[in-house]
């Protein structure tokens, strides 16, 4: 009798440790993959939203987060490398802005979740099934960038209403680059506005350079892609346009900013915001298969009076009063 009291007094105890050492393990923290197109300079606006976004749901980083960063500083051919070295650290989700970088992450992983936030069309470039059911292991954000090409044109021959050839200002002819390039093309033809490719190269782009050659070619405007080695240098940009009176017309706001006369596009802040929503749903057990891909909801009108005036353009009242933000 003693015995079997005995023993099951032991075999309490030893469940007692065991639970007590169950509880001592320290919970996992979670591991985040970032892949960003620039620099750190040049990203900081859309880093500091996806943080504020990540407190905002809780997480601490450091702490309850961990979040590895990988900036390409505008050498995008360098992301299959990147992207290997950071699976190596076995991360819980992937998120990945520029087309380059999903590609990579895409090709690289089947099983880690990856939230892409990009401006080209996810479903006709192969990156999801469809925007309902992303199928794969890729969901995310699309910022319809392309489907805006037409209407910064339109904005443009309001300002200049004799406008007959804008420069489409790139960096390389990477896939995203030669996406853009093909829609400003379809969207100049239908508004009578000649197409004229420009090209800047790395590490550091001769703006001045390529914008003179626009003037001899008499480009009335600049368009400005969004790319990472352009955003790196994005106030060289803007003073070598308004150096040479061009009016520019960018993919993002910070380029105006910069200096650069005006951008539409949709919200930087809504879009990464909504990724640390993604990245939350997914660590939380969501995947990515039954997130459907959202197309953007908010849009930015942004104009710099003082670009115009130092190029000695006058903003219609009329587009003024559409413009969202307006820099003075």
């Amino acid at each position: 009798m003693k015995k079997n009291v005995l023993g099951s007094a032991v075999c309490a105890m030893l469940l007692v440790l065991c639970f007590s050492a169950d509880a001592q393990q320290p919970a996992k923290v979670p591991r985040i993959g970032f892949l960003w197109g620039s620099s750190p300079q040049a990203e900081k606006h859309r880093l500091a939203v996806f943080q504020q976004s990540l407190q905002a749901l809780g997480y601490v980083e450091g702490k309850t987060i961990l979040v590895e960063h990988r900036y390409a500083e505008g050498k995008l051919d360098k992301f299959p490398e990147t992207v290997a070295k950071l699976i190596a650290l076995k991360p819980d989700v992937i998120i990945a802005a520029p087309l380059t970088a999903i590609r990579a992450a895409k090709e690289a992983t089947e099983t880690i979740p990856i939230v892409m936030v990009t401006s080209v069309d996810p479903v006709a470039n192969g990156l999801i099934q469809s925007l309902a059911r992303p199928g794969g292991n890729i969901t995310g954000l699309t910022r319809l960038g392309r489907d805006l090409s037409g209407k910064r044109l339109e904005i443009l021959k309001e300002v200049i209403p004799d406008i007959s050839a804008v420069g489409i200002l790139r960096a390389g002819d990477r896939e995203a680059q030669a996406i853009s390039l093909r829609e400003y093309e379809t969207a100049g033809r239908a508004l009578k506005i000649r197409i004229q490719p420009l090209e800047v190269r790395g590490p550091t782009p001769d703006f001045e350079d390529v914008i003179q050659t626009a003037t001899k070619a008499r480009i009335s405007a600049l368009v400005v892609i969004t790319e990472p080695l352009i955003r790196r240098y994005a106030k060289q940009l803007a003073e070598a346009a308004v150096k040479t009176r061009l009016p520019s017309s960018c993919e993002a706001t910070e380029y105006v900013e910069a200096g650069c006369l005006m951008s539409y596009m949709t919200s930087d802040t809504e879009n990464f915001r909504r990724a640390a929503i993604y990245v939350d749903k997914i660590l939380k057990g969501r995947k990515p298969v039954d997130l459907p891909v959202e197309q953007p909801t908010k849009f930015e009108f942004v104009i710099n009076l003082k670009a115009a005036k130092q190029i000695g353009l006058t903003i219609p009242p009329n587009v003024l009063a559409r413009a969202d933000k307006v820099i003075r």
